[in-house]
């Protein structure tokens, strides 16, 4: 069985802080390439930026060993729906889903509640899941 909502939704915090902490690293990288101006909306390259750092930051521990800090917290950990470890093209695919689990309101988040194995939309449509790291 795949670990709550509650469990997951406090892995999630956890590394949302950290992706934070990132974006004002990635920012500070990025300043001088804009004369050290504030990003604006006119600034197209700047959300894709973060995006691109996001992957990167999922996308990495996904790939080496199936947990970001925040997981390793909770002690759960992203894998196959076979329990093996995700590849890039398996980390890309969970990324674009859980965008658009995201996109409509946390829908897709949110039916962990309601789905008989606790999948959510980016777990079913990736193949991937979370699991108890034994």
């Amino acid at each position: 069985m795949s670990p709550g909502f509650l469990t997951r939704l406090s892995a999630l915090f956890y590394d949302s802080i950290l992706l934070l902490a990132l974006f004002f690293l990635a920012t500070a990288i990025l300043l001088p390439f804009n004369n050290g101006q504030a990003f604006t909306a006119h600034d197209y390259y700047y959300p894709c930026y973060l995006l691109a750092v996001s992957f990167i930051f999922y996308g990495w521990f996904w790939t080496h060993g199936g947990q970001t800090l925040g997981l390793k917290a909770w002690k759960i950990k992203v894998l196959t729906l076979d329990k093996k470890p995700l590849n890039w093209k398996h980390a890309l695919i969970r990324f674009l889903a859980t965008l658009l689990s995201w996109s409509v309101f946390g829908l897709g988040f949110l039916w962990i509640l309601v789905d008989k194995n606790r999948l959510s939309w980016h777990d079913h449509l990736s193949n991937t899941a979370v699991f108890y790291d034994t």
